[in-house]
């Protein structure tokens, strides 16, 4: 078991008489602090999220500085703070090169640790949270198909208690036709009761899809007209839940 300066300290556990504690985490986004030190916001697997202080990591000659850009998967040594954390030692887990190959890839990685960072609670554990971030961001390197983000929206909502009504019409329960989507009513609609946005039968079926155990034949569909409407419902929702705006979904619809 390793230990610093002669006091244990092994993966998501804390001695309850040393501040020092281990934790794999994804960094979500980070902010200058002073000259030549960042501020490091993460979502580690056994702290939930968590605020450091990286000291000197903006000086050129910073040995783990590259190791906490936004995206990255890291293995941390952290010393507990009252306020902020600071990072004692970083190491990657996984290359970060995949999610920077290109403008697609990171755009995306960076939509899906938005949404994490404004969704969690500093220092409340959210494991099952924390692995559902690894596998986007596996997903998100090995192809950035249209619904990466979207998915990934749909089941964080899910994960959140407010999986969307989607079989029947959320105020007189008609199984059909189903032909709106309402976010602040929580699901889809019929003609008779519709209200929010149309939805397309193709939409619907797609996000039945992505929240009913199919999410890989989701994945795998081209971009298109569905996709794109599949995309909007998602970000509204996520968007309604949060009651705020997301950077990176403006960023989306600017282009």
């Amino acid at each position: 078991m390793p230990s610093v300066n002669g006091i244990v300290a092994s993966a998501g556990w804390t001695d309850v008489a040393s501040p020092l504690y281990r934790d794999t985490a994804v960094v979500l986004r980070t902010y200058k602090l002073g000259e030549a030190d960042r501020i490091v916001v993460m979502l580690t697997e056994h702290h939930g999220k968590v605020r450091a202080v990286a000291k000197g990591v903006r000086k050129t000659t910073s040995k783990f500085g590259a190791r906490l850009e936004p995206l990255s998967h890291v293995r941390l040594l952290l010393y507990q703070g009252r306020e902020l954390d600071i990072v004692s030692q970083a190491e990657s887990v996984e290359t970060l090169a995949p999610l920077v190959s290109d403008l697609d890839h990171l755009t995306n990685g960076l939509a899906i640790v938005e949404a994490v960072d404004q969704m969690t609670m500093e220092r409340e554990p959210v494991p099952q949270l924390f692995r559902m971030l690894v596998g986007a961001l596996r997903t998100v390197a090995e192809r950035c198909g249209p619904l990466v983000v979207s998915s990934f929206y749909w089941k964080l909502l899910a994960s959140e208690g407010v999986r969307p009504e989607l079989d029947e019409c959320v105020r007189c329960g008609a199984s059909e036709p189903l032909v709106a989507f309402d976010v602040a009513e929580g699901g889809v609609l019929c003609r008779a009761c519709r209200t929010g946005a149309p939805i397309s039968a193709g939409a619907l079926e797609v996000m039945r899809m992505v929240l009913g155990g199919r999410l890989n034949e989701a994945l795998a569909l081209p971009a298109g007209p569905i996709t794109h409407e599949v995309a909007g419902h998602a970000n509204r929702a996520l968007e309604h839940h949060l009651e705020r705006r997301l950077r990176t979904v403006a960023m989306f619809e600017s282009h």
